[in-house]
């Protein structure tokens, strides 16, 4: 409402588009707010205004976010709104979140090699960074074939800390992942390093990395992806947020994972887990 009457007041020396740029409105929004300011309540206005904010916080999200992560937004505006308020204004708008659905197993832990015990035991918090780390793979289905990814997650800011794409889900594949984190966070040393069971990480290719870098092995049970939960959840956020309904190439495909997990997830995505913080800036908070 005040950022309308701020463009209306300056209207003849600012261009409309330009103020809607700069102040995060919509154009459309500004002008039926002008048509209707003088038949409109306080309160209705209001209510379009609020409505009009609501959207754009939900489109700029690329249609992400629900209601507690738009409450987020407009808490850090300035403007505190209730929950109720916020679904009630997303259901008029018919403005529905992309919802998590479910995905298969990629784990093949039917081999004889030597795996390591459960250090993590599902205790996923961890009070400094680079204490605990968990890894995964999954399939991403392309126009090509499929391509498979390795993420390395750092379980005190839900950071991804490194990551890897293949065509083939190999050795190689996990040890670039796990190459990428210890390259990014400086080379720690005793981090609880945890992963399911499959050949890749069970592989002498991959121990021996971990061994060099003095890291800890840590493997979850058999059969129990409960166990490493919190990079299942990530690949569903990935799935759903990103990947729902779209056949791409290989090639599009990295290029829609990197933006996902660079700049989308890391940097800007507020996590529960958090207190509605993106990875990031809760690790700057942390720190300062």
């Amino acid at each position: 409402m005040k950022r309308f009457e701020f463009m209306q007041q300056h209207a003849h020396t600012f261009q409309v588009a330009r103020m809607s740029s700069i102040l995060n409105v919509s154009r459309s929004g500004y002008y039926v707010w002008k048509r209707n300011r003088d038949k409109l309540s306080p309160r209705q206005a209001n209510r379009i205004s609020r409505d009009i904010r609501v959207k754009a916080i939900f489109e700029a999200s690329k249609q992400r976010y629900g209601a507690l992560r738009i409450q987020q937004d407009l808490k850090d505006e300035g403007c505190i709104v209730n929950i109720k308020t916020i679904r009630n204004s997303m259901k008029r708008q018919e403005l529905v979140a992309k919802a998590a659905k479910k995905f298969k197993v990629t784990t093949k832990s039917d081999h004889n090699l030597p795996v390591s015990p459960n250090l993590l035991n599902r205790n996923f918090t961890a009070v400094r960074p680079n204490e605990k780390w968990v890894s995964d793979i999954t399939y991403l289905w392309t126009s090509e074939g499929w391509l498979y990814l390795a993420v390395v997650i750092d379980l005190y800011s839900r950071s991804v800390v490194g990551w890897s794409m293949s065509e083939r889900m190999t050795a190689s594949l996990v040890c670039d992942g796990l190459s990428m984190a210890l390259f990014r966070r400086s080379f720690p040393k005793n981090v609880i390093f945890h992963s399911d069971r499959g050949s890749q990480y069970c592989s002498t290719m991959f121990q021996s990395l971990l061994s060099k870098n003095n890291l800890l092995g840590s493997m979850s049970r058999k059969g129990n992806c409960w166990d490493n939960a919190c990079s299942e959840s990530f690949f569903h956020t990935l799935k759903v947020e990103a990947l729902d309904n779209v056949v791409l190439t290989r090639d599009q495909m990295r290029a829609l994972v990197f933006e996902y997990i660079e700049v989308d997830y890391n940097r800007e995505r507020r996590h529960s887990a958090l207190g509605y913080l993106s990875p990031e800036k809760f690790e700057i908070m942390q720190a300062a």
